[in-house]
């Protein structure tokens, strides 16, 4: 196979009411800023970064759907359940969310497959966000 991909962005849909306080929370809390903001026909695109990271949130009028309250009941069929960020030492920054008031929603925990460390948080609007330490072996490797 020819295709070769390399990871862009996230989007988020959400409604203009939410987009303000969806900038803070992610400015505030993960350290995120605004690359760029502009308008196209009913629709407004925010680029947030952070890093190599960016997630691209887009304002129309749509149906809010319900906070998700633990990791388990969010594991509907058929749905982007979460996207992951990579941090370096994911107790600190388990710590650190703590702080600012961010509830986990599962974890820390070891994924003993992937050798991995991993932690669960939800945005401002209820998204889930996977927070994921270095593993000790690459995902899909076999185990020896």
């Amino acid at each position: 196979m020819s295709l070769s991909f390399s990871h862009d962005h996230v989007g988020i849909n959400l409604t203009p009411e939410d987009l303000d306080a969806t900038i803070a929370w992610y400015s505030r809390t993960l350290g995120f800023t605004v690359d760029r903001r502009f308008d196209s026909p009913g629709m407004t695109f925010v680029f947030l970064v952070h890093g190599d990271v960016k997630i691209e949130l887009m304002a129309v009028a749509s149906v809010r759907q319900e906070p998700i309250e633990d990791i388990l009941s969010s594991m509907a069929p058929a749905r982007l359940h979460h996207f992951c960020l990579a941090v370096t030492d994911l107790d600190a920054v388990v710590t650190e969310l703590r702080d600012l008031g961010v509830r986990l929603l599962g974890g820390p925990m070891t994924i003993e497959e992937l050798g991995q460390r991993i932690a669960f948080i939800s945005d401002n609007l209820g998204n889930i966000i996977e927070l994921a330490e270095p593993g000790t072996r690459h995902p899909g490797a076999r185990p020896n």
